[in-house]
């Protein structure tokens, strides 16, 4: 009788130094040549790690990526919480952008939504939950999807489409508009 079971990761130690040299090489790579231009071997030989490593945790350069685009703004931070949840939003937003304004950070989003194909993101399941944790603090003014909507969406899209616009990008305006006020 087999039993399936997912692989143990460790999260100390030397798989620890290992997972920070992988990120590091793919950051460097991504900023050097673009993430289409990116392979496992030239990760592992960047990281100075066994290829087979990547492989077993990640199986491809494009999951790889897109798990390291989730990892960079990382889900386990706290959210903004003030008890004034226009303020927590607008620092939510600002946060993104300035995450973002990053040239690797966007880089790196680009390949991740890119692996992603006709799937959900890691980062875009993250960004849900965030949003639905801002909704439910509403009291029902707004929805998740809302905040993805009116939020979030204007930003990424500036991040993919028209990175060099991110400067511009009026974070008040969104959450006034969510929120139903005009500035």
């Amino acid at each position: 009788m087999t039993a399936e079971s997912s692989p143990r990761r460790r999260t100390g130690g030397r798989s620890a130094a290992v997972l920070a040299s992988i990120k590091k090489a793919v950051e460097e790579l991504i900023a050097e040549r673009g993430s289409d231009a990116i392979t496992v071997p030239m990760v592992a030989e960047r990281a100075g790690v066994n290829h087979s490593s990547i492989y077993r945790r990640w199986g491809d350069a494009r999951t790889m990526i897109n798990d390291l685009a989730t990892y960079r703004l990382d889900p386990e931070r706290g959210l903004p919480d003030t008890g004034d949840v226009r303020a927590d939003l607008t620092a939510w937003a600002q946060e993104l952008i300035s995450h973002y304004s990053v040239p690797v950070n966007a880089a790196i989003l680009r390949g991740g939504a890119a692996a992603a194909g006709e799937s959900e993101s890691d980062c875009l399941r993250d960004r849900r939950a965030e949003a639905a944790a801002f909704a439910s603090r509403s009291g029902g003014a707004f929805s998740g999807d809302d905040v993805i909507d009116r939020v979030v969406a204007p930003i990424i899209y500036r991040v993919i489409f028209l990175p060099w616009t991110l400067s511009e990008v009026d974070v008040h305006a969104y959450v006034d508009e969510l929120c139903g006020r005009r500035p």
